[in-house]
């Protein structure tokens, strides 16, 4: 870059003003071109972005905000951070001001500490904990009723499966005039092997958020609990299942320790991936261990795993506190204190938050 500079300072010295300035145009076309050459292209079209946008307002989604496992029975890895931070979870972004990071976590703490003691203790963590978790709800809420008008086009609150399958896959590039076709005449529509197989899963799940008397016609209420079946008790219980089905490997329909920790598909191809692998099987089995086997026999029962998974469960939010309150305890007082929790920012809010001893009492 140094040599660059040197060029061009030469050249200055030895042109016209105008000869400088044709130079200086050239040179920062250079510097676009090859900008632009160095950045991938983005060939989606954007009807093809509109398409998956649409697709992501009617699929019920895999990641479920305050529940513990993924709907694919991965650990929940922003947990901790959903149900303390609630619908702010965008307010502590990496590149953040870290003083105003600080100061916004020590508003957070003020809230917590109810009894202005200047400390939280497990039951203030817990009411804090399921009022996050309600925010979560109510989002689920304010989104449903949006994704809700996408498939109800004629506003009559009710929606039948085949509506839902003509949006579905129109999301995927079929014709809706095709797709009509094919359902008036009874006739199944050529899709590929992973699109039939996402359909018939999805089938399954209407059935079950139907409420009886079964109809096939889903209500807004209804179309919720299809999307976010953790807020429905029938719908949690439905999700647990499948859960159990993916990792149940002997088919008794619970889940032993060797069958929820073992390791997704795959090879390990190096010492990255076999560190990966390691905290998987690390975190599972003190997840497994410590909060999913509740009667500590060694298999998990559906009914635990529905209790584990229960967002709204009061127990699971108390112990899920304590928890919390561990993680940060170094003087051990089974509280929270301002200095602890900016010290251990990280696991609260997902960014570090550095200096916090010397900036605590300022920040409060």
């Amino acid at each position: 870059m140094s040599s660059m500079v040197w060029l061009v300072a030469m050249t200055s010295r030895q042109t016209s003003l105008c000869g400088l300035a044709a130079y200086g145009l050239w040179f920062l076309g250079l510097v676009l071109l090859m900008d632009a050459s160095a950045r991938p292209a983005n060939h989606s079209s954007t009807r093809e972005r509109a398409t998956n946008r649409e697709e992501n307002e009617i699929i019920p989604p895999d990641h479920l905000n305050g529940v513990k496992l993924e709907m694919d029975g991965h650990l929940n890895k922003d947990f901790h951070q959903e149900v303390f931070l609630g619908k702010d979870m965008d307010g502590f972004e990496e590149d953040s001001e870290p003083q105003r990071s600080r100061r916004k976590l020590m508003v957070i703490f003020s809230k917590v500490d109810v009894n202005m003691d200047r400390r939280i203790s497990a039951k203030e963590m817990q009411h804090w904990i399921m009022e996050k978790t309600a925010e979560h709800f109510q989002e689920a809420v304010k989104e449903n009723k949006l994704h809700f008008r996408a498939v109800d086009p004629d506003g009559d609150g009710r929606v039948s499966w085949d509506e839902y399958k003509m949006k579905f896959l129109a999301s995927k590039g079929h014709s809706e005039k095709e797709i009509a076709d094919a359902i008036r005449n009874h006739e199944e529509l050529k899709v590929d092997e992973e699109t039939q197989e996402v359909l018939g899963n999805l089938r399954d799940r209407w059935y079950q958020a139907d409420n009886p008397p079964a109809d096939l016609l889903l209500t807004e209420d209804e179309f919720l609990s299809f999307l976010h079946p953790e807020h429905s008790r029938g719908m949690l219980k439905f999700m647990v299942k499948e859960i159990v089905r993916d990792l149940d490997q002997d088919g008794d329909k619970q889940l032993s320790l060797s069958e929820f920790i073992s390791l997704p598909v795959g090879t390990v191809e190096n010492q990255q991936g076999q560190d990966i692998d390691d905290n998987w099987v690390k975190d599972r089995r003190k997840e497994f261990e410590e909060l999913i086997d509740s009667n500590h026999d060694g298999i998990v029962t559906m009914e635990e795993l529905e209790n584990y998974m229960d967002p709204m469960n009061e127990y699971n939010a108390l112990n899920e506190a304590k928890q919390m309150i561990a993680i940060a305890d170094e003087n051990q007082n089974h509280h929270l204190e301002p200095e602890e929790i900016l010290k251990y920012s990280e696991f609260f809010t997902g960014s570090k938050l550095m200096d916090y001893a010397r900036n605590v009492h300022e920040e409060f």
